[in-house]
């Protein structure tokens, strides 16, 4: 017997994914950025993909300025963007120290300033995804997964 959190796994399953792997360096953003453009289309929407990509960018630079701040910049961090009808996956892997994703999330929404440039991310991804998780890997390294239904 198939339990329900088995067939959901099972539905969000993108069979078609593609991977990045990027350098721990911030001035490095506008070629990811350049890379996510191949799923600009359907069957994303251009809101939708507007809103992905600001995903893409938060996630990316908080592993660089967080996970990877005390590590050399050669670390790399790997992305894998997968789309199919039914959805948007996204995973960050980084090589950091573990953090408690709630609780991150939690401190940012009591300590949202308006006219703060930085300290949104989390809270971003968690409001604009239908899910977001954060794990360690089996070879001890960090996945954020965020999902984003079409």
């Amino acid at each position: 017997m198939v339990s329900l959190i088995d067939k959901v796994a099972v539905e969000l399953q993108v069979p078609d994914c593609q991977r990045i792997t990027v350098k721990t360096d911030l001035t490095l953003l506008p070629d990811l950025l350049k890379w996510f453009e191949r799923f600009n289309g359907p069957p994303l929407a251009q809101p939708t993909w507007m809103q992905c990509q600001l995903v893409l960018a938060e996630g990316f630079t908080n592993a660089v300025r967080h996970a990877h701040k005390h590590l050399p910049p050669q670390v790399e961090i790997e992305i894998e963007v997968a789309v199919s009808s039914q959805c948007l996956e996204l995973r960050i892997f980084d090589r950091g120290d573990p953090f408690d994703l709630p609780t991150a999330i939690e401190r940012e929404c009591q300590e949202i300033d308006p006219e703060a440039e930085r300290g949104r991310g989390l809270y971003l991804m968690d409001r604009i995804g239908d899910r977001l998780e954060y794990r360690r890997t089996e070879d001890g390294g960090n996945c954020l997964h965020w999902i984003k239904y079409l």
